[in-house]
């Protein structure tokens, strides 16, 4: 099937569709063979800092495009994180169809400005662009405890900079391994009504199954999850290595690895499809 762009995905659905990264051939085909067994679209997601792990974008990105132009159904490759603008330039020649910038560091104009002209290279080559406001938890920033996106300044900011999502902070966390971030629906509420765009949650790894459930129905449109799914990834490969050191064949317990995610990530895409009823505000 076609690469597709996640416009149509966060746009056309009530419900929210699951970003997942990868950082291995055998994540990657986890991701697929799992959104092949749930039925739903997904979103493949290689980060700056995968691309720093291999070296370089060119060997991933290629392996990723191949594998996600065979599946069944509809998927997207997005580049997650990029700090680089030079790098989302390559990811677009490669024919990413979707890109992040993450211009939080910077200080608001430049990063409005910089974000805007991103946005406009993106558009001419029909990629879909998702930005943030602040640094995303684990870095001190906008996602961590206590920050959260402001709806009017999250409005302003994508009409000055034309992105086509946004990543907002509203309580999670990256790099959480335990299920425990606490999000403010009522927050998700109102930018869902302040903010024109698709909204996304970064660190979505940090929040368990009601709690993503609930985010969805209150407005997000997008959930990524990478730590969760590693550490899915990691328990299974353990579980064979921890029978014993004759065990030395990749392919045994890397594979064992791959079943298990592929089997995390078809539960998590029903789960974000059919979401539970938001509660009413307070």
């Amino acid at each position: 099937m076609p690469l597709v762009t996640p416009y149509d995905m966060l746009h056309n659905t009530s419900a929210a569709v699951g970003a997942f990264n990868v950082a291995l051939i055998e994540q990657l085909e986890a991701i697929l063979v799992g959104a092949e067994r749930a039925r739903l679209p997904v979103i493949v997601q290689i980060s700056e800092n995968a691309v720093a792990h291999h070296g370089s974008l060119g060997p991933l990105a290629a392996a990723a495009r191949t594998a996600v132009e065979a599946a069944r159904v509809p998927a997207a490759l997005h580049l997650d994180h990029a700090t680089r603008p030079a790098l989302i330039e390559e990811a677009v020649a490669l024919g990413f169809t979707s890109v992040m910038y993450d211009g939080a560091a910077l200080p608001w104009q430049e990063n409005v400005d910089r974000t805007r002209r991103i946005a406009r290279h993106c558009r001419e080559h029909g990629v879909f662009l998702e930005a943030e406001l602040g640094e995303v938890g684990g870095k001190d920033g906008a996602h961590a405890p206590g920050v959260r996106t402001d709806p009017g300044e999250a409005a302003r900011f994508v009409a000055d900079t034309g992105v086509d999502a946004l990543a907002v902070a509203v309580g999670t966390s990256h790099h959480m391994t335990e299920r425990t971030a606490h999000l403010d629906l009522d927050l998700v509420r109102e930018l869902r009504a302040a903010v024109p765009v698709p909204l996304v949650l970064h660190g979505s790894s940090g929040a368990d199954d009601t709690t993503l459930a609930a985010a969805a129905a209150a407005g997000i449109r997008k959930v990524n999850i990478s730590t969760h799914l590693n550490a899915v990834f990691t328990a299974a490969v353990r579980e064979v290595l921890d029978t014993g050191p004759d065990v030395v064949d990749p392919r045994r317990y890397v594979g064992r690895g791959r079943e298990a995610m592929a089997a995390e990530v078809a539960r998590l895409l029903r789960l974000f499809a059919a979401p539970v009823t938001a509660p009413a505000p307070a």
